[in-house]
């Protein structure tokens, strides 16, 4: 799928020394700068989901035992939540966490992209990865004793306030990268590197969120081995500096830009301009709002589809995650494979198809471990359908000298998409039960796969 490009697009010519590339990861994984980008990107996501285990850790082993539960317990009150147990007290502090690490990803993302367009992107991306090195090194003084404000120690808001500076940063960091795998990938092969991109997204999310906090208490008694403190801290500081290190080498010719006479709220809406003019850039900017909300609600729903196993229960709801997660990396793997032989109309199709026959069957068959986690794994294959062909096409045809202030912009319509189902999926369940939010899940999939037309040829 193409669609027609703004007048003032500047192509950049891909950096890579095949005059004829083929197709599938070998190919791809042969161009040297960006198996540079794809190193960074494994060390920064690794990085990020170690940061949120990281935080827990740390109010979990060392700001919980300096909070007045007194103050908590009306806070927990205001929002209807129970702390009779320390796995409730923990929730609730890591839930600050949480927030001030989305509020920056719902507010910036749009204007974060326009900087990235305005500056020269590998710059960007390795100050980016560099200063969250160095701002993470600033944890380990967030355990020293203080005052207290609200009931909670001064380190407990050092975090929440190093945490949202991060997230700040993450912000202008993804839009770059985004921006720059069409940089250096020749357009034949961008489906294979989003799909690699994809894998390894998902691969480190289960690594990350599976490992860290082994990883963690590993590095602490380490260091406490060789007669010293905080090893834990260590883990952080190396993924960013690695993370930087590798982009650093790479080798990314940009068409300098002038200096811009127009003002930042009209370069927003320049990239708005393109998801007006552009139908294929708004179509899978679409795919990939909607898959997001049914992601997230799916988050939601896991909690209950997790309860009704008996020997799985609401705690275990992270394996069904996780089996979603390694769907959608075989799924990003096939796609690199074989994905070029067919139309993204028909691809797209086939995973919203797959995922509403999987929310149908998951309506049915609750309380089954081996069916959930099976069909959790098949949405995991539908869900890499979707997200990686709506990525390409993104790329593809976005004008180059726009693409960071899209790509910000899609940061910011991902982080609303899931946000508010995560609200939206609760009230529903509460309200008229599991059974018909799924079904009303998959009636939108559904829609969604009817309206591609995937019977027309592209």
């Amino acid at each position: 799928m193409s669609g027609p490009r703004l007048n003032s697009q500047e192509q950049t010519v891909p950096i890579h020394s095949d005059p004829e590339p083929g197709h599938g990861l070998q190919a791809v994984l042969q161009l040297t700068d960006f198996k540079r980008l794809w190193v960074g990107q494994i060390f920064s996501q690794l990085a990020d989901k170690f940061y949120i285990v990281l935080m827990v850790y740390l109010i979990d082993q060392h700001l919980l035992l300096s909070t007045q539960n007194g103050a908590l317990a009306g806070v927990a009150s205001a929002i209807r939540m129970d702390l009779t147990t320390r796995a409730q007290v923990i929730t609730l502090l890591a839930t600050g966490i949480f927030v001030a690490n989305t509020i920056p990803a719902m507010v910036l993302g749009t204007v974060a992209g326009v900087w990235s367009d305005r500056w020269p992107k590998r710059p960007v991306m390795v100050a980016s990865n560099a200063l969250r090195a160095l701002l993470v090194l600033l944890a380990p003084f967030c355990l020293l004793p203080g005052p207290t404000w609200l009931g909670l120690p001064w380190g407990y808001w050092g975090l929440v306030l190093m945490t949202f500076f991060e997230s700040i940063l993450t912000q202008f960091f993804a839009p770059s990268e985004q921006a720059a795998i069409p940089l250096l990938v020749p357009s034949k092969q961008l489906l294979a590197a989003n799909s690699l991109y994809q894998a390894t997204s998902m691969g480190a999310t289960i690594v990350g969120f599976a490992l860290g906090e082994p990883i963690l208490k590993g590095l602490h008694q380490l260091a406490l081995h060789f007669g010293a403190q905080g090893g834990e801290f260590l883990l952080l500081p190396f993924c960013y500096g690695m993370a930087a290190v590798s982009l650093l080498a790479i080798r990314l010719k940009e068409q300098p830009r002038p200096p811009s006479g127009t003002s930042l709220w009209q370069e927003i809406g320049e990239g708005l301009q393109v998801l007006k003019h552009v139908p294929t850039v708004r179509g899978a900017m679409v795919h990939l709002v909607l898959l997001y909300s049914l992601l997230a609600a799916l988050y939601v729903l896991a909690l209950q589809l997790a309860a009704l196993i008996s020997s799985l229960g609401p705690s275990g709801f992270g394996m069904l995650l996780a089996m979603s997660g390694i769907g959608m990396a075989l799924g990003a793997v096939v796609i690199a494979q074989i994905g070029h032989r067919y139309s993204r109309r028909r691809l797209t199709a086939v995973g919203l198809g797959t995922i509403t026959w999987c929310l149908v069957l998951l309506s049915q068959l609750r309380g089954s471990l081996a069916f959930t986690l099976t069909l959790c794994g098949i949405l995991g294959i539908g869900a890499a359908l979707v997200a990686i062909p709506a990525q390409t096409t993104i790329q593809e045809d976005t004008p180059e000298t726009e693409r960071g202030r899209v790509f910000g912009l899609q940061n910011n319509l991902i982080n609303i998409a899931l946000s508010l189902p995560l609200v939206l999926a609760g009230t529903l369940v509460s309200s008229i039960g599991l059974e018909p939010v799924l079904i009303l899940l998959a009636v939108m999939a559904a829609l969604a796969a009817v309206l591609e037309r995937p019977w027309k040829r592209c």
